[in-house]
Parts: structure tokens; C-alpha cells; sequence
């Protein structure tokens, strides 16, 4: 199945492992490279040392093409981008923020760049300073998109934009794919799909979890993370939702969090000080928020964690190997094409 995110990125089936904090690892990121797909190894969580062991590793486990991302707006996320840059990433996918120095000093070695977006504004000016392509996040995915649903978002940019645009939210199977592949994207991001799988690191309770819930059974607010997030709905995740900010449980979550990027609190503390009320509440917000996620994916709390998850959740059946999921979303696509063909 060739597309021009095939082509571009080198790989044999447009299927691209969402960057997933704490999930997308160099054994996960690995896994869907050999399957045919792109991994992208999510930064979010590590330092700069971690994150440049982590691409090393990567290189280690897989010979194919590969990916790492980089969210702008956490702390240590530029730090980390600009080791994707000097150990030559092949793609590099940013959100949060502009990435307009991370295409130009990418582009010097031959390497490639996605952003992540959620509308037609930060589309454009992606396409503008020169990005490769976009994933394209709908109003079903896990984490953040915004107010508008992948069936609507990917056409309009698609019809906007020369680049190829990436469809992310609401595909889980073959039928999703041959979807997306209909409105005009050239690929797909998942992410709720592939953290229940085999190779995934996401704790067994959450996998149960995964199977045994609907698509109904996700809740959507920007009062889990500051952003307009979805998680899986859980008593935790009703009780952030009517607690909202918990500014005393930012302040002991932000020195874990300096702790584990390597970087000394006061000097955390005082940035975010200087940023003003508007930021330094919004990195309040993702404070707790790493937390929450981090007990979720590695210590299966369901009583104090949270999990990202997109309906597609509702979809999810079995815990397959990662090249069992994409074996079977590419044959499913075919027969669909197939079967469209007969029909017209």
C-alpha cells in the first residue's frame, strides 16, 4: 500500500505509532518499524541523556525508519529536540509550539518533519516554514485534539494544504484506515490501538481496561491537563474532572518532574514564575497531569492515575502483537477497497 507518506518517510504501510508518553519506548517504536510502519519514540517524560540512550537503543533494535517527537510547550522538550538533531533523527514530529528551527536545522541533514495539529491555522503555518507533512488530530483521539471530528478535520486540510496530512483520532482497524485514505489523508497515527498490544509497556490493569470499555467511556476537558484532553473515563478521571486545578499537588508534582528532567526545581520554579499567571497555570495543569499519566501507564492506579485513550477504545477487542495489528488493519484495508470497487 504506497501513499506519499510511504514514500516520503520510506516505509511499507502508512501506519505511524503515535508518540505516547511513557508508552512509545524504543521496544514499542521498534516493533512497529520492523512491521512496516514508523515508530515514533515520545520524549516527553526523559531528559536529554535518556533521550539520546533512547534513539541509540532504537538503532540497536531496528534498522528501519524511525521517529521521535517533541511537545514544545513542556519543560526540557527543546533540550531534547535538539539532541533528535544531532543524532540525525529520520522524522521528527513536533506539537505545541512552533518548529520552524527544527525543519530548517532537520532539513541540513536530509531528515524529516511532522506537526501535529489540530486546526487549519497551525496547519498552515506548519505548511509554511516548510513542514513535510502534518498528522492531523481529530476531536476522537486520545489526548488532544480539539472541538472538530477527523471526518470533518482531515478534508479541510486536505483541501488546504499541498503536504500530505496524517489522520489521527478514531481509527483503530482496516475499515479506519480505507476511511482516512478516502477523505484524502496519506496515512494514519494511532495510538489507543497500538498501547494494547503485546510489546506495549502499558500496565495490564489499563489493557483490561482498554478491552472491556466502550466508546462512550471516555471523558473530554481541559481540566485533566490545562489542553482539551481525553481519558479514560474512570472514578479518578470524574474527580479531576470536578476538582480541576490542584495548585498545593503541582507544587510536590513539579519537583518530581525537575527531578526526573534533570534540572534544578528553583530554577523551574522561578521560569515558570516569570511566565506569567496564564502559562504558569497551564504548566501547573501539566504537572499534575504527568503524575497522573505516568501512575496510570506504569503502575496500572486507576484510583489516583489518568490514561489518555480515544474512542476508538471502543474497538479494541484482543491484545495483539504490533505486526499483528498491522497485518490485519492492512488486509482489512484492502478488502474494503476491494469491495468499494465492486460496489462502484
Amino acid at each position: 500500500m504506497k501513499t506519499r507518506i510511504t514514500e516520503l518517510f520510506g516505509i511499507e504501510h502508512p501506519i505511524i505509532l503515535s508518540g505516547m508518553s511513557w508508552i512509545s519506548g524504543p521496544r514499542m517504536v521498534a516493533a512497529v518499524s520492523n512491521a512496516g510502519g514508523l515508530g515514533i519514540l515520545a520524549t516527553g517524560p526523559l531528559n536529554a541523556d535518556l533521550t539520546r540512550q533512547a534513539i541509540r537503543e532504537i538503532r540497536l533494535l531496528t534498522k528501519k525508519p524511525f521517529g521521535a517527537n517533541a511537545s514544545l510547550l513542556f519543560p526540557g522538550a527543546a533540550e531534547n529536540a535538539k539532541v533528535l538533531l544531532e543524532e540525525k533523527v529520520p522524522v521528527i514530529n513536533f506539537a505545541l509550539g512552533k518548529g520552524d528551527w527544527l525543519v530548517k536545522a532537520a532539513h541540513e541533514y536530509g531528515g524529516k518533519v511532522v506537526a501535529t495539529v489540530v486546526n487549519a491555522h497551525h496547519a498552515k503555518r506548519a505548511q509554511d516554514y516548510g513542514a513535510d507533512a502534518v498528522i492531523a488530530t481529530g476531536h476522537e483521539a486520545a489526548a488532544h485534539g480539539e472541538a472538530v471530528t477527523s471526518f470533518v478535520l482531515i478534508p479541510s486540510l486536505v483541501d488546504l494544504l499541498e503536504i500530505p496530512v496524517i489522520a489521527a483520532g478514531g481509527v483503530a482497524d482496516g475499515r479506519g484506515l480505507a476511511a482516512a485514505l478516502a477523505l484524502g489523508a496519506e496515512g494514519v497515527a494511532m495510538g489507543t490501538r497500538f498501547m494494547t498490544t503485546k510489546e506495549s509497556p502499558l500496565h495490564a490493569h489499563y489493557k483490561k481496561l482498554s478491552i472491556e470499555k466502550g466508546m462512550m467511556d471516555t471523558l473530554y476537558s481541559t481540566r485533566f491537563d490545562g489542553l482539551g484532553c481525553r481519558v479514560l473515563k474512570t472514578d479518578a478521571a470524574e474527580r479531576a474532572l470536578r476538582r480541576g486545578l490542584d495548585l498545593s499537588a503541582a507544587f510536590f508534582n513539579s519537583r518530581e518532574i525537575a527531578a526526573q528532567l534533570r534540572m534544578p526545581f528553583l530554577k523551574l520554579f522561578v521560569g515558570v514564575l516569570a511566565s506569567g499567571w496564564k502559562s504558569a497555570r497551564q504548566l501547573a495543569f501539566l504537572a499534575n497531569a504527568f503524575k497522573a499519566f505516568r501512575v496510570a501507564t506504569e503502575e496500572g492506579d486507576s484510583e489516583r492515575g489518568l490514561l489518555p485513550v480515544g474512542q476508538s477504545t471502543g474497538l479494541i477487542h484482543d491484545e495483539p502483537t504490533v505486526k499483528e495489528v498491522i497485518d490485519r488493519i492492512v488486509a482489512e484495508a484492502v478488502q474494503v477497497r476491494t469491495r468499494l470497487d465492486v460496489a462502484i
